[in-house]
């Protein structure tokens, strides 16, 4: 990509703005006619032509030949280049890193999985995470000059205009962006991991040409991300989301955030572990009851594989656990009216174990008039959600317009 342009959008000039607009029509419309791109961006069709013509010998922009039509003259597709310039993407998990390189054109040309990794609060997982990166980075056979940005994803509470993370690497004074551009010596960007799910299944996965959207990440805690009028929308401080800590429940089970009776306590990955646990301390048979009962470490992915081997005692928490859910996603269904709510996240890969008492309990608790419009699907990128949501955000971050 020309790195005069980068430099005039960040200067933030008249035509950089334009040269922004067409980039993003493109990035969420895919090829169009200059004709259909005046429309969207409203120029004229001679303005559209010269930033388009400029565009395509700066190399971001490329021909992509005639439209066929039925008769009269046929029209020149243009779109991005894919080669022009590639996007980074890091999805930290609680058990795992994936790392996502995506070309400008929004294919994803190649995912690595870290294991064993543990995400800590601490400087020697900032130093894992900058190691793995830059290794990733070396292995690629692009010029690392074309890499124009690096999104990581990050659990909790992220504010992405400040670039401050609150719930992990929050004792670092300088903002988090900041922090990893000085030592990955790339322009970095940092989103909420359920908030990039949410982003990747918008663009990729199993939403078509619906706008406004409910996103459950139903992990090892619960969030939520909402997509309004096809923009995903982040609250005044980029908190929006965080359906896990309503207080739902007098349980006086002590969440992570501190406070006591919060959906996550009862409804998510950690609560189908500690439900799990204490059923078979107290006798009741699954195929884990062993390892259980010799305190050998059980992760949630052991109970998700039990769970889809039909282990009794697991399908009954999973149950549990959607019929629960089912429960309060009919209250964001009788506020928001969407039009899809997904249902993502590891326990989302137990299928129909999940989803069908979620579907029971919004056809019970939700208003008929109102759910009948909102469809719910089964997320359709599964494990890569995230990290195809932290590569999209790296590249539509760079061409935002106000």
């Amino acid at each position: 990509m020309n790195k005069n342009l980068l430099e005039e959008i960040e200067v933030g000039t008249k035509s950089s703005m334009i040269k922004k607009r067409i980039i993003n029509h493109y990035i969420y419309n895919g090829n169009s006619t200059i004709t259909d791109l005046s429309k969207a961006v409203d120029l004229s069709v001679p303005t559209v032509t010269k930033f388009i013509v400029d565009m395509c010998k700066n190399g971001y922009i490329n021909d992509y030949g005639k439209l066929e039509t039925n008769g009269g003259r046929h029209p020149n597709l243009y779109g991005l280049n894919p080669d022009s310039g590639y996007f980074i993407g890091v999805d930290l998990q609680a058990e795992a890193m994936v790392l996502g390189l995506m070309n400008f054109k929004g294919e994803m040309l190649k995912i690595k999985s870290i294991k064993p990794f543990i995400l800590k609060n601490d400087d020697d997982c900032i130093d894992a995470i900058c190691q793995n990166v830059n290794d990733f980075i070396n292995g690629l056979d692009i010029p690392k000059e074309k890499i124009l940005n690096i999104n990581v994803n990050l659990p909790s509470r992220v504010n992405p205009t400040t670039g401050h993370s609150y719930g992990f690497f929050n004792y670092v004074e300088k903002p988090l962006d900041e922090m990893f551009a000085e030592r990955l010596h790339h322009k970095v960007s940092i989103d909420n991991d359920t908030r990039a799910m949410a982003y990747g299944e918008f663009m990729q996965g199993c939403v078509t040409d619906q706008k406004n959207i409910i996103f459950v990440n139903v992990s090892w805690g619960l969030s939520i991300s909402i997509i309004i009028d096809g923009k995903l929308y982040y609250g005044k401080s980029g908190f929006a989301g965080e359906f896990g800590h309503i207080p739902a429940f007098d349980n006086e089970v002590l969440c992570y955030c501190g406070k006591k009776g919060c959906m996550e306590t009862e409804v998510s990955g950690s609560a189908l572990h500690r439900k799990l646990i204490s059923k078979i301390k107290e006798g009741e048979i699954s195929i884990l009851s062993e390892r259980v009962n010799k305190n050998e470490l059980l992760t949630l992915q052991d109970i998700i594989d039990a769970t889809n081997r039909e282990d009794t005692l697991c399908i009954e928490l999973i149950d549990g656990i959607g019929r629960e859910l089912g429960r309060h996603i009919s209250t964001l269904i009788n506020i928001f009216n969407p039009e899809m709510v997904v249902i993502g996240g590891t326990l989302s890969s137990t299928g129909d174990y999940l989803i069908q008492p979620i579907e029971a309990s919004v056809r019970k608790y939700s208003l008929s008039l109102v759910n009948r419009d909102s469809k719910i699907e089964r997320s359709k990128l599964q494990d890569n959600a995230g990290i195809t949501g932290a590569c999209m955000l790296a590249r539509s971050k760079m061409f935002e317009v106000e």
